[in-house]
């Protein structure tokens, strides 16, 4: 009788541990399925903002990176500190940054959405084979934040008024009027047209758009242009390319409401009777640095194709 009680307590010992191990693991499941969906959906959730990167041949890219920043300023921080050249994970393979290694961001005040940063003197050790990018891709880069129309730069609480080595003036208050990846083509003085062209380039095998500010003598209006030039066989730079086909027209356009209605013809489509994302955005990248619009319509013989608001890039 004895035995049978102590193999009955241990039968009922042994089965009560299992039904609490069996209890206590359950839970466990349950919360490693609760992190990982709590990840996706953060990641999910996460908002890039474009900055803008040097690639191997001195063009300043349009890329993305993470910023968890919410506030504007610190925003504004982050985003320099991305461009500082240094060891970072964010940067895309095959880019870098524009800003030298030591330089501290000592302060950021924004007021009627002019951004001013104050940075320690260590900004001024860019060479001069790179203290234009290096500006450009500040400003560029700020400016993509809806809230900045204007960047001051300060070195150690002095406005920077000329560029550090060549000493060239710079304007009090900086914004995209200094251009981005500058080509000047021109061969007189006359019928000056300066127009911004996004074109696309293979880096790392992931294509980026690379806008060029091209100052040229010609009076047409500035969509005539873009869409010559990036249907035209020859691009000055070898690195960059256009998928627009060469035959592709555009039949006429106008601008309504903030809208700008781009029609062409058939060759828009490409042999799978689709419109290639990388056409549209390069279109309409270069609209948005050429035209206050906010949204361009495209448009196959008068027949509707797609759309792309400014917001959503």
């Amino acid at each position: 009788m004895l035995r049978t009680k102590a193999l009955r307590k241990i039968f009922i010992t042994t089965l009560s541990m299992f039904i609490l191990l069996t209890v206590f693991s359950l839970p466990t499941f349950k919360k490693d399925t609760v992190l990982r969906t709590n990840l996706e959906v953060d990641t999910a959730t996460l908002k890039t903002d474009n900055i803008y990167l040097l690639n191997e041949n001195d063009y300043l890219v349009k890329t993305s990176v993470f910023i968890s920043a919410k506030k504007t300023s610190d925003k504004v921080r982050e985003i320099l500190n991305n461009l500082i050249v240094k060891n970072n994970n964010k940067i895309p393979t095959g880019l870098k940054g524009t800003i030298p290694k030591n330089t501290i961001v000592k302060e950021i005040i924004i007021n009627n959405g002019i951004a001013t940063i104050d940075f320690s003197k260590d900004l001024l050790s860019v060479s001069k084979k790179y203290e234009k990018q290096m500006l450009t891709s500040i400003v560029y880069s700020l400016l993509e934040l809806k809230d900045i129309k204007g960047v001051i730069i300060l070195v150690d609480g002095n406005t920077l008024t000329h560029y550090p080595n060549s000493k060239e003036k710079l304007p009090a208050i900086l914004d995209k009027k200094i251009g981005i990846n500058n080509n000047y083509l021109l061969t007189s003085r006359k019928n000056i047209s300066k127009v911004v062209i996004y074109y696309l380039e293979d880096i790392a095998d992931t294509l980026y758009y690379v806008p060029v500010t091209k100052y040229l003598n010609d009076d047409r209006d500035k969509i005539k242009i873009i869409i010559e030039e990036l249907t035209t066989s020859y691009i000055y730079e070898p690195n960059l390319m256009s998928f627009l086909d060469s035959k592709v027209e555009l039949l006429n356009y106008y601008e309504e409401n903030d809208v700008l209605f781009l029609n062409f013809n058939d060759y828009l489509y490409n042999n799978s009777d689709k419109v290639l994302e990388e056409v549209l955005y390069s279109i309409a990248y270069s609209v948005f640095d050429n035209y206050n619009v906010n949204m361009v319509m495209f448009e196959v013989n008068d027949k509707k194709v797609k759309y792309i608001s400014r917001g959503e890039i």
